[in-house]
């Protein structure tokens, strides 16, 4: 049973000890709410029709490029293969998120997200397992190139997070995990020597060349529009806006903490091209 207190009833003596402990008051909650910047970006993925619909979107994209390929693919031709990034793209983080809104901790916090990892929390994405089951009832190989450092059982957690949604090619041969880079170039080219890859999934403009890996907006929109032909065709990328290194375009950092500097730094980002009302 939930007891609802009537501010009007705490004792003198009670706001003495909640003011004398940092506890805020009745009034100061009501007065000044416990705000998080990320809080309108998590309560879209969590909710929004037309946050999964773009997973189902980026998916069947991914699956006509498929079709197109394997139909032009030809004997002794190169095999084919798909290069996914995994948080975000195969598997949700929104779980995550959502523990991170009810504990009032904004943009990032590492020994939340490890324990998380490591208790099996990513599902799915919409559309997922589908896709690459489809790819891998056609013959396609399916390779994870993903970035994660939760210590010396980092692997092994991504291949049980892989394996517990039941997604395909969920071995060693498949999965790579960069404990100290976000750099996925190496293995990407790896991949690339042998195989034809038809499509790179990911939802950070990172996860399919490193040079957006760069701390400043407008070169790494530039940056992002040489390469419009490939988004459609060759990268499929997801909607993700809670993390990425669109935050570190902004703050210089992908996880930056949450200080008054970097509060007034999202305003400014979020009104660089806001007009205005004419008094």
């Amino acid at each position: 049973m939930k007891i609802k207190t009537n501010k009007n009833l705490l004792s003198p003596l009670l706001l003495s000890l909640m003011m004398l402990h940092g506890a805020p008051t009745f009034a100061e909650e009501v007065a000044n709410p416990p705000s998080n910047l990320l809080t309108a970006a998590v309560a879209w993925k969590q909710t929004a029709a037309e946050f999964e619909a773009l997973y189902y979107q980026g998916f069947n994209v991914a699956r006509m490029q498929l079709d197109r390929a394997l139909q032009a693919h030809k004997a002794g031709d190169r095999p084919l293969a798909i290069i996914s990034d995994v948080d975000d793209t195969v598997l949700s983080s929104n779980s995550y998120w959502g523990y991170m809104i009810n504990a009032n901790k904004e943009f990032f916090d590492d020994a939340a997200w490890d324990r998380w990892v490591a208790d099996n929390g990513p599902v799915a994405t919409p559309g997922a397992v589908d896709f690459l089951s489809y790819a891998q009832s056609k013959g396609v190989e399916v390779f994870y190139v993903t970035s994660r450092d939760q210590g010396e059982k980092t692997f092994e957690y991504a291949l049980a997070n892989l394996r517990k949604n039941n997604l395909p090619f969920a071995d060693d041969k498949h999965l790579t995990v960069y404990r100290d880079s976000s750099n996925k170039e190496p293995r990407q080219s790896e991949i690339a020597k042998d195989y034809d890859v038809v499509v790179m999934l990911g939802d950070n403009l990172n996860d399919f060349k490193r040079k957006y890996y760069v701390a400043d907006v407008k070169q790494r929109n530039s940056l992002m529009t040489e390469d419009k032909e490939q988004f459609g065709r060759k990268f499929i990328i997801f909607p993700n806006p809670t993390d990425g290194h669109w935050l570190k375009a902004i703050f210089g950092d992908s996880e930056p903490p949450a200080t008054p500097e970097n509060r007034a730094k999202f305003k400014a980002a979020a009104s660089t091209t806001a007009w205005q009302l004419k008094q």
